[in-house]
């Protein structure tokens, strides 16, 4: 019986039955919670120093193999940002190919060198068109621009590393990350022209010359003649041979003193000149040298247009690249760079001298085009600069990003707008050319061998045609220059040769690129053909750019139309 059952039958409430009620019973071994607690025991016991940083920047195996996964990942996505560019080959590809087939026939089958290629080329015919020719030769114009991606994408991996011995993995990834999505390095990574080999090119000399800079003295003249060749690959190179000097003197400067960074300075450059004056005497290319890059036509392209479209293309890598010329110039590193010491550590002076080359590099080709006031491949060459100016805006993001990766949304939202722009702009570019596809079957239907066309395009059609043994390039008359020689016996170019030639039936066929802005000469073309009444309109095809529409216009001689 419970004390409540006791008071519910007697009325009496027992005070000890309650007392003894809420003394609890005694409770068994109950389980462990989980976790335990050590008691501290000893009095002299303190809180060990805390690591200044986290994580260490110094060089080791672990951290050059993430270094590399990741860069391995940047190349792939330029490589698939490259390879979405689509159209048909661009008269300056469709000429250099073609070119190198007949330099090639030239050089090894005693064939006449009718083209006179090395009167106007930007570079040695001899060089890059034989090379492409040779892939073409193999696999076809796919195959060329694919020897161009690897080009770019070699200079990107030069970059990393050049970028790496001058600061560290994480400024090399981040350079070469915005280089890599830049519309020039996604443009040129596939377009078959000397830009993507010459670049390369002069990354590599970077490169070595960083690398060797406090050895041999007489190393850098090892690397004359890759700068050298990159020059012949492209004449406009000798623009950045400069920056190249002065790259050198600056890295040995740092270790060696005075003294030895000018020597080795002077050893490059001799070299480099004296191969150059070599190669001038030995060829005929000081003609195209002077007509393609030192004489060049001044053009009518506004200053205020060129600054527009120089902002547009590279504006953001260079402004990052002055970021990081002043915030390396105030401060040598980052937190999560190991201390040096004060001996290592180069001084203001140094650092503001490196970042102004490099920086200032990337108006080179804006500047020269500007004097030249033209646009034509001012989205190519600009390439060439940012190429050099990369790695202080390697160290300009990974400021922005702070020490411990701090504020990585800086950097996340940068590369998003850079790539936003180096996407939407090669595409742009690259569709600016009007797609040959429908013209080239039509055209196949039409010419025939030992016919002689007056073409605007025609390297394109002389390029695709040539395979197939319908025509080649001494049959084509293009709209930029001719010389014909009238019933009369007189030579006429200009807009006379153009009117007497079609006066007089001189072509087979005509094909005619009518957009909504066509030049003189095209007008006076189209006003002929339709006046003369020796033309008949054959085919009319259609045709969408990204700046614009237009169409092919192909004319064929009417059969009682006889040549004079």
């Amino acid at each position: 019986m419970t004390a409540t059952d006791d008071r519910a039958t007697t009325g009496r409430y027992d005070p000890e039955s309650t007392l003894r009620l809420r003394v609890p019973l005694p409770r068994g071994p109950q389980p462990a919670p989980g976790y335990t607690f050590d008691e501290i025991t000893r009095a002299d016991w303190v809180l060990g120093r805390v690591p200044d940083r986290g994580w260490s920047a110094a060089p080791s195996p672990r951290r050059t193999r993430v270094s590399r996964v990741l860069l391995a990942c940047l190349l792939l996505a330029q490589a698939v940002l490259s390879l979405r560019l689509r159209n048909s080959a661009f008269e300056d590809e469709a000429l250099y190919v073609y070119a190198g087939h007949a330099m090639i026939d030239h050089l090894f089958h005693g064939a006449p060198d009718y083209g006179g290629f090395d009167t106007y080329f930007s570079g040695s015919p001899a060089l890059y068109p034989v090379l492409a020719a040779w892939v073409d030769s193999a696999v076809g114009l796919t195959g060329v621009r694919l020897m161009s991606l690897a080009f770019m994408l070699g200079a990107t991996g030069l970059l990393y590393s050049l970028t790496r011995m001058l600061f560290n993995e994480r400024a090399a990834l981040l350079a070469a990350g915005i280089f890599a999505v830049t519309q020039s390095t996604l443009f040129l990574g596939n377009f078959a022209t000397y830009d993507a080999m010459s670049l390369s090119l002069l990354a590599l000399t970077a490169w070595l010359l960083v690398r060797n800079a406090t050895g041999h003295w007489a190393l850098p003249l090892a690397v004359a003649p890759v700068a050298a060749l990159a020059v012949g690959v492209k004449y406009a190179s000798a623009l950045y041979l400069p920056t190249l000097a002065l790259l050198l003197m600056l890295v040995a400067y740092r270790r060696l003193g005075t003294r030895e960074a000018v020597r080795r300075g002077a050893v490059f450059t001799a070299g480099t000149v004296l191969l150059l004056g070599v190669a001038l005497l030995s060829t005929d290319y000081l003609q195209a040298i002077q007509s393609t890059t030192t004489e060049r036509a001044h053009g009518t392209t506004s200053v205020g247009l060129l600054v527009r479209d120089s902002v547009r293309w590279g504006g953001l890598l260079f402004a990052l690249a002055c970021l990081g010329t002043v915030l390396h110039t105030r401060r040598h590193g980052l937190g999560e760079i190991p201390g040096r010491r004060a001996v290592d550590v180069p001084s203001r002076g140094w650092r503001l001298a490196l970042g102004t080359v490099l920086t200032g590099t990337a108006m080179l080709a804006p500047a020269y085009q500007i004097h030249l006031q033209t646009s034509i491949s001012l989205h190519k060459h600009i390439g060439y600069g940012l190429l050099f100016a990369a790695p202080m805006a390697g160290v300009g993001l990974s400021r922005l990003m702070g020490a411990h990766l701090r504020f990585p949304q800086a950097v996340i939202a940068v590369g998003v707008l850079a790539l936003t722009f180096g996407m939407s702009q090669s595409a742009q570019n690259y569709g600016v050319w009007p797609d040959t596809g429908h013209l080239i079957p039509e055209l196949a239907k039409n010419v025939r061998p030992g016919q002689k066309w007056l073409g605007q395009p025609h390297e394109g059609p002389v390029y695709y045609l040539s395979d197939r043994g319908l025509t080649d390039y001494t049959l084509w008359t293009s709209i930029f220059y001719i010389d014909y020689a009238g019933r009369e016996g007189r030579h006429l170019s200009g807009p006379e040769g153009y009117r007497a030639a079609i006066q007089d039936g001189y072509f087979d066929g005509v094909v005619l690129d009518w957009s909504d802005q066509p030049g003189d000469v095209q007008t006076l073309i189209r006003q002929e053909m339709r006046s003369t009444g020796r033309y008949r309109l054959a085919s009319a095809l259609t045709y969408r750019t990204s700046v614009g529409t237009g169409h092919f216009e192909i004319w064929l001689r009417l059969p009682a139309a006889h040549k004079s």
